[in-house]
C-alpha cells in the first residue's frame, strides 16, 4: 500500500507516463503538479498535460493543454495559462465531447514526447462514475497506454472504473484516498474559477480580425444566420493540424458580419466552432451546436 509521498517518488523516478483519475475535488491537479515538481527536482524534463477542460491549469478552459517543464518556475500559474501547445476540445465538459477530448490528450502527449519529456503527467476531468465515464476513461487509457495510473477516490467510487482498467490493460494501478487537506469546491466557485481563467487568457493586447463565413469547421450551411454565433468560443487553426489558441466571435449587426477576438498575435487559417458561449464577465454557457445548425 503506497502513501502520497511514496506514490509521488515512484511516479517521478520511474519516468514514463502517469495518468491521474479521480472525481471532482479529489486533488488530482495538486498531485499532478507535485509529481511534476518531483520530476524536475530529479533532473527530468517533464511534460504536464492537462485534459481537465472545465478546470484547466494548463491553457484556458475548453482546451487540452501541454507545458514542457525544466525548472520549477515553469509550474507557476503565469507560465501555465497559455501553455506551450493546445488542442481545442470545444467544451468545458466531456459530455458529448469524448472524441475531441481523447484525440486532444493523445496529441498533447505526442507533443510532450517529441519535445523530449522524460516524465509525462496527465490530469483528467472529474467524470468517473457511470457508463459514460467508463467509456471515456477506457478509450483514453487504451490510446495513451500509461505506465502508471493513480486513482484518487472517496470510498470505493473508482472500483468499477479501475476494475475495467485492470482487466483490459497492463498499466500499474495505485489507489489513494482523497487527501484530508483537499477542500471541496462549490458549483458556483468552479464557475468563478473558469471565469477567472478565461479572463486571464483574454487580456490585452487583443487582436481583431474580420471572419469569412467559409472558414469554419463544421462548415456553415447556406443562408446561415451569423448572429447566433455571437460570443461563441472558437479554436484557431494554424492550417497544419495544430491549434494557435482560442478566441471568440463578435457579431457586427450593422454589417451582418463576424469578427474574431483573440490574444493570439498570429492570424489563423481557419476556425473550429466550440460549444461554449461567453456571457457577461466571461461566464461560460454550454451551447448545443446541433440546435444552432438545426441538424442531428
Amino acid at each position: 500500500m503506497y502513501g502520497y509521498e511514496e506514490t509521488i517518488e515512484l511516479a517521478a523516478t520511474r519516468r514514463g507516463l502517469t495518468l491521474l483519475l479521480g472525481g471532482l475535488d479529489t486533488g488530482k491537479t495538486v498531485l499532478a503538479h507535485r509529481i511534476a515538481a518531483a520530476g524536475i527536482d530529479a533532473g527530468l524534463v517533464v511534460g504536464l498535460v492537462d485534459a481537465d477542460v472545465g478546470q484547466s491549469s494548463v491553457g484556458p478552459p475548453t482546451t487540452v493543454g501541454f507545458r514542457l517543464c525544466r525548472q520549477s518556475e515553469d509550474l507557476q500559474q503565469e507560465s501555465l495559462i497559455k501553455g506551450d501547445h493546445l488542442y481545442f476540445a470545444g467544451s468545458t465538459s466531456p459530455q458529448g465531447h469524448v472524441l475531441p477530448l481523447v484525440v486532444g490528450t493523445r496529441l498533447m502527449v505526442d507533443r510532450a514526447r517529441d519535445e523530449g519529456a522524460e516524465l509525462i503527467v496527465v490530469d483528467t476531468t472529474g467524470l468517473v462514475t457511470g457508463v459514460y465515464a467508463q467509456v471515456l476513461k477506457y478509450q483514453k487509457v487504451g490510446l495513451l497506454q500509461p505506465d502508471l495510473i493513480i486513482g484518487l477516490e472517496r470510498g470505493a467510487e473508482l472500483e468499477p472504473l479501475l476494475g475495467i482498467v485492470r482487466r483490459f490493460f497492463a498499466s500499474e494501478v495505485i489507489t489513494l484516498p482523497v487527501h484530508p487537506d483537499v477542500v471541496p469546491t462549490s458549483v458556483e466557485q468552479r464557475a468563478v474559477n473558469r471565469e477567472e481563467s478565461l479572463r486571464r487568457y483574454f487580456t490585452e493586447p487583443l487582436q481583431r480580425w474580420r471572419v469569412k463565413s467559409t472558414v469554419f469547421m463544421p462548415a456553415l450551411p447556406a443562408l446561415f444566420d451569423l448572429k447566433v454565433l455571437d460570443r461563441l468560443l472558437v479554436g484557431l487553426s494554424d492550417g497544419k493540424g495544430g491549434c494557435l489558441g482560442i478566441g471568440y466571435l463578435e457579431y457586427l449587426a450593422d454589417e451582418g458580419a463576424l469578427r474574431l477576438i483573440s490574444p493570439v498575435p498570429e492570424g489563423p487559417k481557419a476556425l473550429i466552432l466550440g460549444s461554449v458561449r461567453l456571457e457577461e464577465r466571461f461566464r461560460a454557457r454550454r451551447v448545443d451546436l446541433r440546435n444552432l445548425f438545426g441538424s442531428d
